[in-house]
Protein backbone atom coordinates (compact mmCIF):
# COMPACT_ATOMS: atom_id res chain seq x y z
CA UNK A 1 0.00 0.00 0.00
CA UNK A 2 2.53 2.19 0.55
CA UNK A 3 4.24 2.02 -2.70
CA UNK A 4 1.24 1.99 -4.57
CA UNK A 5 -0.64 4.93 -2.50
CA UNK A 6 2.60 6.98 -3.15
CA UNK A 7 2.25 6.79 -6.65
CA UNK A 8 -0.95 9.54 -5.81
CA UNK A 9 1.88 11.92 -5.48
CA UNK A 10 1.92 15.33 -6.75
CA UNK A 11 3.01 14.29 -9.82
CA UNK A 12 0.09 11.25 -10.21
CA UNK A 13 -2.19 14.23 -8.89
CA UNK A 14 -1.09 17.15 -11.62
CA UNK A 15 -1.62 14.33 -14.47
CA UNK A 16 -4.27 13.11 -13.34
CA UNK A 17 -6.11 17.26 -13.17
CA UNK A 18 -4.65 17.48 -16.36
CA UNK A 19 -6.34 14.47 -18.21
CA UNK A 20 -9.49 15.18 -16.61
CA UNK A 21 -9.83 18.92 -17.37
CA UNK A 22 -8.29 18.58 -20.73
CA UNK A 23 -10.17 15.31 -22.07
CA UNK A 24 -12.86 15.03 -19.37
CA UNK A 25 -13.88 11.52 -19.02
CA UNK A 26 -12.49 10.20 -22.49
CA UNK A 27 -9.09 9.06 -21.27
CA UNK A 28 -10.46 7.17 -18.25
CA UNK A 29 -9.74 3.56 -19.83
CA UNK A 30 -6.46 4.71 -20.03
CA UNK A 31 -5.98 5.06 -15.90
CA UNK A 32 -7.81 1.56 -16.15
CA UNK A 33 -5.29 -0.06 -18.05
CA UNK A 34 -2.52 1.89 -15.49
CA UNK A 35 -3.76 0.40 -12.67
CA UNK A 36 -3.96 -2.82 -13.77
CA UNK A 37 -1.00 -3.04 -14.93
CA UNK A 38 0.97 -1.72 -11.41
CA UNK A 39 -1.19 -4.60 -9.64
CA UNK A 40 0.67 -7.21 -12.36
CA UNK A 41 4.35 -5.63 -11.89
CA UNK A 42 3.83 -4.99 -8.30
CA UNK A 43 2.67 -8.05 -7.65
CA UNK A 44 5.58 -9.67 -8.95
CA UNK A 45 8.18 -7.15 -7.76
CA UNK A 46 6.76 -8.06 -4.46
CA UNK A 47 7.00 -11.60 -4.82
CA UNK A 48 10.64 -11.79 -6.43
CA UNK A 49 11.97 -9.70 -3.05
CA UNK A 50 10.19 -12.33 -0.78
CA UNK A 51 11.42 -15.47 -3.05
CA UNK A 52 14.88 -13.58 -3.35
CA UNK A 53 15.23 -11.57 -0.61
CA UNK A 54 17.24 -9.11 -3.01
CA UNK A 55 16.09 -6.03 -4.67
CA UNK A 56 16.01 -5.67 -9.14
CA UNK A 57 19.59 -4.20 -9.22
CA UNK A 58 21.13 -7.26 -7.06
CA UNK A 59 19.43 -9.67 -9.30
CA UNK A 60 20.36 -7.99 -12.73
CA UNK A 61 23.93 -7.93 -11.55
CA UNK A 62 23.89 -11.78 -10.79
CA UNK A 63 22.35 -12.86 -13.68
CA UNK A 64 23.24 -10.28 -16.78
CA UNK A 65 26.65 -8.82 -15.54
CA UNK A 66 27.74 -5.29 -14.75
CA UNK A 67 26.81 -4.31 -18.45
CA UNK A 68 23.01 -4.93 -17.97
CA UNK A 69 23.09 -3.69 -14.46
CA UNK A 70 24.39 -0.19 -15.33
CA UNK A 71 21.76 0.12 -18.13
CA UNK A 72 18.87 -0.72 -15.40
CA UNK A 73 20.68 1.46 -13.44
CA UNK A 74 21.01 4.05 -15.42
CA UNK A 75 17.15 3.96 -16.29
CA UNK A 76 16.33 4.22 -12.87
CA UNK A 77 18.38 7.17 -12.01
CA UNK A 78 17.51 9.24 -14.33
CA UNK A 79 12.85 8.05 -13.42
CA UNK A 80 14.02 8.76 -9.73
CA UNK A 81 16.43 11.93 -9.94
CA UNK A 82 13.23 13.49 -12.25
CA UNK A 83 10.32 12.28 -10.19
CA UNK A 84 12.19 12.99 -6.45
CA UNK A 85 12.52 16.58 -8.80
CA UNK A 86 8.60 16.24 -8.98
CA UNK A 87 8.16 15.92 -5.18
CA UNK A 88 9.97 18.85 -4.73
CA UNK A 89 8.10 20.91 -7.00
CA UNK A 90 4.77 19.90 -5.32
CA UNK A 91 6.51 20.59 -1.94
CA UNK A 92 6.63 24.05 -3.50
CA UNK A 93 3.61 24.59 -4.83
CA UNK A 94 1.43 23.37 -2.14
CA UNK A 95 3.31 25.43 0.35
CA UNK A 96 2.85 28.70 -1.47
CA UNK A 97 -0.89 27.59 -1.86
CA UNK A 98 -0.79 27.62 1.88
CA UNK A 99 1.67 30.20 3.34
CA UNK A 100 2.71 31.95 0.04
CA UNK A 101 6.68 30.89 1.79
CA UNK A 102 9.00 31.08 -1.16
CA UNK A 103 10.26 27.78 -2.65
CA UNK A 104 13.74 28.94 -1.89
CA UNK A 105 12.63 28.51 1.82
CA UNK A 106 10.13 25.00 1.71
CA UNK A 107 11.93 23.44 -0.28
CA UNK A 108 15.41 23.08 1.65
CA UNK A 109 13.90 22.77 4.76
CA UNK A 110 11.75 20.09 3.72
CA UNK A 111 14.50 18.00 2.17
CA UNK A 112 16.54 18.57 5.17
CA UNK A 113 13.29 17.22 7.32
CA UNK A 114 12.99 14.42 5.42
CA UNK A 115 16.69 13.08 5.31
CA UNK A 116 16.86 13.29 9.30
CA UNK A 117 13.48 11.49 9.46
CA UNK A 118 15.09 8.41 6.88
CA UNK A 119 19.21 8.66 8.06
CA UNK A 120 17.96 8.59 11.86
CA UNK A 121 16.05 5.38 11.51
CA UNK A 122 12.06 6.48 11.90
CA UNK A 123 11.31 6.40 8.59
CA UNK A 124 8.90 3.41 9.04
CA UNK A 125 7.40 4.51 12.45
CA UNK A 126 5.86 7.56 11.28
CA UNK A 127 5.16 5.78 7.55
CA UNK A 128 1.84 5.73 8.66
CA UNK A 129 1.23 9.20 9.53
CA UNK A 130 2.38 10.10 5.99
CA UNK A 131 -0.22 8.14 4.39
CA UNK A 132 -3.04 9.13 6.88
CA UNK A 133 -1.57 13.12 5.68
CA UNK A 134 -1.87 11.88 1.92
CA UNK A 135 -5.27 10.53 2.60
CA UNK A 136 -6.92 13.89 2.26
CA UNK A 137 -7.11 13.32 -1.02
CA UNK A 138 -9.81 10.93 -0.17
CA UNK A 139 -11.83 14.42 -0.59
CA UNK A 140 -12.01 14.02 -3.97
CA UNK A 141 -14.63 11.22 -3.61
CA UNK A 142 -17.19 13.98 -2.03
CA UNK A 143 -16.14 16.73 -4.60
CA UNK A 144 -16.70 13.97 -7.82
CA UNK A 145 -20.05 13.34 -6.31
CA UNK A 146 -20.97 16.46 -5.47
CA UNK A 147 -20.17 18.06 -8.83
CA UNK A 148 -22.96 16.03 -10.29
CA UNK A 149 -20.16 14.16 -13.13
CA UNK A 150 -21.89 12.40 -16.02
CA UNK A 151 -21.56 9.43 -14.54
CA UNK A 152 -22.79 7.78 -17.98
CA UNK A 153 -19.59 9.41 -19.65
CA UNK A 154 -17.63 8.27 -16.78
CA UNK A 155 -18.50 4.61 -18.01
CA UNK A 156 -18.01 5.11 -21.58
CA UNK A 157 -14.90 6.42 -20.37
CA UNK A 158 -13.30 3.41 -18.56
CA UNK A 159 -14.79 0.76 -20.63
CA UNK A 160 -15.16 2.12 -24.42
CA UNK A 161 -11.33 2.87 -26.03
CA UNK A 162 -11.54 6.31 -27.47
CA UNK A 163 -8.51 8.98 -27.89
CA UNK A 164 -7.91 11.99 -30.11
CA UNK A 165 -4.92 10.91 -32.69
CA UNK A 166 -3.17 13.91 -31.71
CA UNK A 167 0.08 14.56 -29.82
CA UNK A 168 -1.27 16.03 -26.66
CA UNK A 169 -3.58 13.04 -25.95
CA UNK A 170 -0.96 10.83 -26.67
CA UNK A 171 1.34 12.71 -24.00
CA UNK A 172 -1.47 12.72 -21.27
CA UNK A 173 -1.98 9.01 -21.97
CA UNK A 174 1.59 8.19 -22.07
CA UNK A 175 2.11 10.58 -18.59
CA UNK A 176 -0.65 8.71 -16.99
CA UNK A 177 0.85 5.25 -17.85
CA UNK A 178 4.08 6.47 -16.42
CA UNK A 179 2.90 8.38 -12.94
CA UNK A 180 0.69 5.40 -12.05
CA UNK A 181 3.21 1.69 -13.03
CA UNK A 182 6.27 4.16 -12.01
CA UNK A 183 9.94 2.74 -12.41
CA UNK A 184 10.44 4.12 -9.12
CA UNK A 185 7.69 1.60 -7.22
CA UNK A 186 9.41 -1.58 -9.22
CA UNK A 187 12.67 -1.31 -7.26
CA UNK A 188 11.04 0.04 -4.02
CA UNK A 189 8.57 -2.63 -3.84
CA UNK A 190 11.09 -5.33 -4.14
CA UNK A 191 13.35 -3.90 -2.24
CA UNK A 192 11.55 -2.79 0.74
CA UNK A 193 10.21 -6.37 0.58
CA UNK A 194 13.19 -7.90 0.70
CA UNK A 195 14.05 -5.68 3.55
CA UNK A 196 11.41 -6.23 5.47
CA UNK A 197 12.74 -10.39 5.45
CA UNK A 198 8.95 -11.45 4.99
CA UNK A 199 9.15 -15.27 4.67
CA UNK A 200 7.34 -16.97 1.34
CA UNK A 201 4.26 -18.31 3.88
CA UNK A 202 3.29 -14.54 4.27
CA UNK A 203 2.80 -14.20 0.19
CA UNK A 204 -1.10 -14.87 -0.20
CA UNK A 205 -1.39 -11.51 2.49
CA UNK A 206 1.18 -9.71 0.56
CA UNK A 207 -0.89 -9.88 -2.44
CA UNK A 208 -4.29 -9.03 -0.86
CA UNK A 209 -1.51 -5.67 -0.04
CA UNK A 210 -0.51 -5.12 -3.52
CA UNK A 211 -3.59 -5.51 -4.83
CA UNK A 212 -5.70 -3.29 -2.50
CA UNK A 213 -2.43 -0.76 -2.44
CA UNK A 214 -3.25 -0.56 -6.51
CA UNK A 215 -7.41 -0.29 -6.67
CA UNK A 216 -6.79 2.34 -4.11
CA UNK A 217 -4.31 4.19 -6.13
CA UNK A 218 -6.78 3.58 -9.12
CA UNK A 219 -9.83 5.00 -7.51
CA UNK A 220 -7.85 8.21 -6.00
CA UNK A 221 -7.23 8.73 -9.11
CA UNK A 222 -10.13 8.00 -10.65
CA UNK A 223 -12.06 10.36 -8.67
CA UNK A 224 -9.31 13.13 -9.22
CA UNK A 225 -10.02 12.90 -13.02
CA UNK A 226 -13.84 12.52 -12.36
CA UNK A 227 -13.72 15.92 -10.27
CA UNK A 228 -11.46 17.86 -12.65
CA UNK A 229 -13.95 16.44 -15.91
CA UNK A 230 -16.92 17.95 -14.07
CA UNK A 231 -15.33 21.30 -13.01
CA UNK A 232 -12.32 21.95 -14.88
CA UNK A 233 -13.21 20.70 -18.27
CA UNK A 234 -16.85 21.96 -17.99
CA UNK A 235 -15.54 25.61 -17.52
CA UNK A 236 -12.91 25.22 -20.10
CA UNK A 237 -9.88 25.64 -17.53
CA UNK A 238 -6.86 24.47 -18.32
CA UNK A 239 -3.87 23.70 -15.83
CA UNK A 240 -1.06 26.35 -15.41
CA UNK A 241 -0.40 25.94 -11.60
CA UNK A 242 -1.18 24.36 -8.41
CA UNK A 243 -4.23 27.14 -7.61
CA UNK A 244 -5.66 25.96 -10.87
CA UNK A 245 -5.52 22.06 -9.88
CA UNK A 246 -7.29 22.93 -6.71
CA UNK A 247 -10.38 24.69 -7.72
CA UNK A 248 -11.85 20.83 -8.60
CA UNK A 249 -12.07 20.46 -4.72
CA UNK A 250 -14.45 23.67 -5.18
CA UNK A 251 -17.80 21.44 -4.68
CA UNK A 252 -16.72 20.03 -1.31
CA UNK A 253 -14.75 22.73 0.46
CA UNK A 254 -15.87 26.16 -0.45
CA UNK A 255 -13.72 29.07 -0.03
CA UNK A 256 -10.93 25.97 2.01
CA UNK A 257 -10.59 24.93 -1.55
CA UNK A 258 -6.76 25.78 -1.51
CA UNK A 259 -6.12 24.94 2.05
CA UNK A 260 -7.62 21.57 1.79
CA UNK A 261 -5.77 21.10 -1.66
CA UNK A 262 -2.44 22.67 -0.15
CA UNK A 263 -2.51 20.28 2.66
CA UNK A 264 -2.76 17.21 0.55
CA UNK A 265 -0.74 17.97 -2.19
CA UNK A 266 2.53 18.61 0.62
CA UNK A 267 1.18 15.43 2.50
CA UNK A 268 1.54 13.60 -0.72
CA UNK A 269 4.66 15.56 -1.67
CA UNK A 270 6.64 14.73 1.84
CA UNK A 271 5.98 10.80 1.74
CA UNK A 272 6.78 10.19 -1.91
CA UNK A 273 9.94 13.16 -1.28
CA UNK A 274 11.13 10.00 1.48
CA UNK A 275 10.10 7.20 -0.74
CA UNK A 276 10.95 7.88 -4.24
CA UNK A 277 15.13 8.33 -3.20
CA UNK A 278 14.59 5.68 -1.05
CA UNK A 279 14.51 3.12 -4.81
CA UNK A 280 17.44 5.25 -5.65
CA UNK A 281 19.38 4.49 -2.74
CA UNK A 282 18.21 0.66 -2.76
CA UNK A 283 19.30 0.34 -6.21
CA UNK A 284 22.65 1.64 -6.49
CA UNK A 285 23.72 -0.20 -3.32
CA UNK A 286 22.77 -3.31 -4.78
CA UNK A 287 24.23 -2.52 -7.80
CA UNK A 288 27.45 -2.38 -6.44
CA UNK A 289 27.29 -5.14 -3.66
CA UNK A 290 26.86 -2.53 -0.88
CA UNK A 291 24.73 -2.85 2.33
CA UNK A 292 21.13 -1.61 1.31
CA UNK A 293 19.44 -1.80 5.15
CA UNK A 294 16.93 1.06 6.29
CA UNK A 295 18.23 -0.40 9.83
CA UNK A 296 21.64 0.11 9.75
CA UNK A 297 23.04 3.94 11.05
CA UNK A 298 24.71 6.05 8.49
CA UNK A 299 27.82 4.60 10.08
CA UNK A 300 26.97 0.82 9.13
CA UNK A 301 25.88 1.89 5.69
CA UNK A 302 27.48 5.17 4.17
CA UNK A 303 26.60 4.43 0.46
CA UNK A 304 23.28 3.73 0.94
CA UNK A 305 22.45 7.01 2.70
CA UNK A 306 25.02 8.61 0.30
CA UNK A 307 23.32 7.70 -2.77
CA UNK A 308 19.72 8.53 -0.84
CA UNK A 309 21.77 12.07 0.17
CA UNK A 310 22.96 12.70 -3.47
CA UNK A 311 19.33 12.63 -5.16
CA UNK A 312 18.10 14.77 -2.17
CA UNK A 313 20.72 17.28 -3.55
CA UNK A 314 20.52 16.85 -6.84
CA UNK A 315 16.63 17.39 -6.90
CA UNK A 316 16.41 19.91 -5.09
CA UNK A 317 19.04 22.03 -6.63
CA UNK A 318 17.06 21.79 -10.00
CA UNK A 319 13.78 22.70 -8.53
CA UNK A 320 15.80 25.80 -7.07
CA UNK A 321 16.84 26.68 -10.51
CA UNK A 322 15.40 30.42 -11.01
CA UNK A 323 12.17 30.13 -13.34
CA UNK A 324 12.07 26.43 -13.22
CA UNK A 325 8.24 25.55 -14.16
CA UNK A 326 6.33 23.46 -11.81
CA UNK A 327 3.79 21.86 -13.62
CA UNK A 328 6.31 21.23 -16.30
CA UNK A 329 8.43 19.46 -13.77
CA UNK A 330 5.50 17.63 -12.88
CA UNK A 331 3.52 16.25 -15.86
CA UNK A 332 6.55 15.90 -18.50
CA UNK A 333 8.92 13.91 -15.69
CA UNK A 334 5.64 11.00 -15.57
CA UNK A 335 6.18 11.38 -19.89
CA UNK A 336 9.78 10.35 -19.40
CA UNK A 337 8.98 7.28 -16.63
CA UNK A 338 7.36 5.97 -19.44
CA UNK A 339 9.83 6.08 -21.64
CA UNK A 340 12.07 4.61 -19.29
CA UNK A 341 9.87 1.55 -18.40
CA UNK A 342 11.38 0.52 -21.59
CA UNK A 343 14.59 -0.18 -19.94
CA UNK A 344 13.31 -1.42 -16.79
CA UNK A 345 9.99 -4.18 -17.64
CA UNK A 346 12.27 -6.50 -19.57
CA UNK A 347 14.57 -7.29 -16.62
CA UNK A 348 11.82 -7.98 -14.01
CA UNK A 349 9.63 -9.82 -16.59
CA UNK A 350 13.04 -12.13 -17.09
CA UNK A 351 13.62 -12.86 -14.09
CA UNK A 352 10.43 -13.56 -12.98
CA UNK A 353 10.45 -16.14 -15.70
CA UNK A 354 13.90 -17.57 -14.22
CA UNK A 355 13.27 -20.91 -12.74
CA UNK A 356 17.07 -20.70 -11.16
CA UNK A 357 15.61 -17.26 -9.59
CA UNK A 358 12.16 -18.11 -8.79
CA UNK A 359 11.87 -21.80 -8.20
CA UNK A 360 8.21 -22.90 -8.04
CA UNK A 361 6.84 -18.87 -7.99
CA UNK A 362 8.48 -18.40 -11.82
CA UNK A 363 5.99 -16.39 -14.01
CA UNK A 364 3.98 -18.89 -16.49
CA UNK A 365 0.91 -18.90 -18.06
CA UNK A 366 -1.08 -16.39 -17.39
CA UNK A 367 1.48 -14.36 -15.21
CA UNK A 368 3.82 -14.45 -17.82
CA UNK A 369 0.94 -13.36 -21.02
CA UNK A 370 -0.15 -10.22 -18.63
CA UNK A 371 3.46 -9.12 -18.13
CA UNK A 372 3.98 -9.48 -21.89
CA UNK A 373 0.74 -7.36 -22.36
CA UNK A 374 1.96 -4.77 -20.14
CA UNK A 375 5.07 -4.12 -21.67
CA UNK A 376 3.45 -4.32 -25.23
CA UNK A 377 0.70 -1.92 -24.07
CA UNK A 378 3.78 0.74 -22.93
CA UNK A 379 5.71 0.33 -25.88
CA UNK A 380 3.07 0.97 -28.56
CA UNK A 381 1.84 3.92 -26.61
CA UNK A 382 5.70 5.54 -26.58
CA UNK A 383 5.97 4.69 -30.13
CA UNK A 384 2.59 6.54 -30.67
CA UNK A 385 3.59 9.62 -29.02
CA UNK A 386 6.75 9.54 -31.21
CA UNK A 387 4.93 9.46 -34.14
CA UNK A 388 2.16 11.57 -33.17
CA UNK A 389 5.68 14.15 -32.43
CA UNK A 390 7.36 14.00 -35.64
CA UNK A 391 3.75 14.53 -37.53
Amino acid sequence: MLAGLSDDDPAGITTYSILGAKYGYRLLWVLALSTAALIVFHELGARMGMVTGKGLARLVRERYGSRATGVALSALLVANLGTTCAEFAGIAAGVDLLTGLSRYVSVPVAAVAISVLVVRGSFRRVEHVLLALSAVFVAYFAAGFLARPDWGATARGLFVPTTPLTRDAALVAVATLGTTLAPWGLAFIQSYTADKRLPIEDLRYERVDVILGAVMTGIIGLFIVIACAATLHVGGIEINDARDAAEALRPLAGSATTQLFGVGFVGAAILAAAVVPLSTAYSTAEAFERRADLDDSLREAPFFYSAYGLVMVCAVAIVLIPGAPLVPILFLSQALNAVLLLLVLPFLRALGRDPEVMGEQRLSGLGSWLTGAVLALVAVSVAGLAVLTVL
